[in-house]
């Protein structure tokens, strides 16, 4: 008997480290926040400055994404207000802002625009009062 729970105890472990992402998971609700709040910045339209140079919204989708899973693999993210602060607000290599413009609006700051993006979420989520 000691000998089979030295041996579950040997395979769980090895299970645990074969497989980083089982650590790494982000909660269910940060996860779909997330995922909405890239797929709204996706479909959005905007453009997204990076560096000093514009892209379309698409492209900005993809960079946050590479993004997330690289802070998801590294355990660093725990909610949806982090990622925002430390993957979508700023250039993680130079440091400088991350920016949205919209249709003739003004820029503004990613890390305002994502934050306005997951209050309306967040409202639409929430049950009716």
């Amino acid at each position: 008997m000691r000998t089979t729970n030295i041996l579950a105890v040997i395979l769980v472990t090895l299970a645990s480290a074969a497989s980083p992402t089982f650590a790494a998971d982000l909660p269910a609700t940060s996860r779909a926040e997330i995922d909405a709040l890239l797929n709204r910045l996706g479909t959005s339209g905007c453009q997204f400055n990076r560096n000093g140079s514009w892209y379309s919204s698409a492209d900005a989708k993809a960079h946050l994404a590479k993004k997330l899973n690289y802070l998801v693999e590294k355990n660093k993210l725990d909610g949806t207000e982090q990622f925002i602060k430390l993957a979508a607000s700023s250039s993680s290599m130079s440091g400088t802002p991350y920016q949205v413009r919209c249709a003739d609006s003004q820029p503004v700051a990613s890390q305002t625009w994502l934050t306005t993006e997951l209050q309306t979420i967040r409202a639409k989520a929430a049950p009716p009062k």
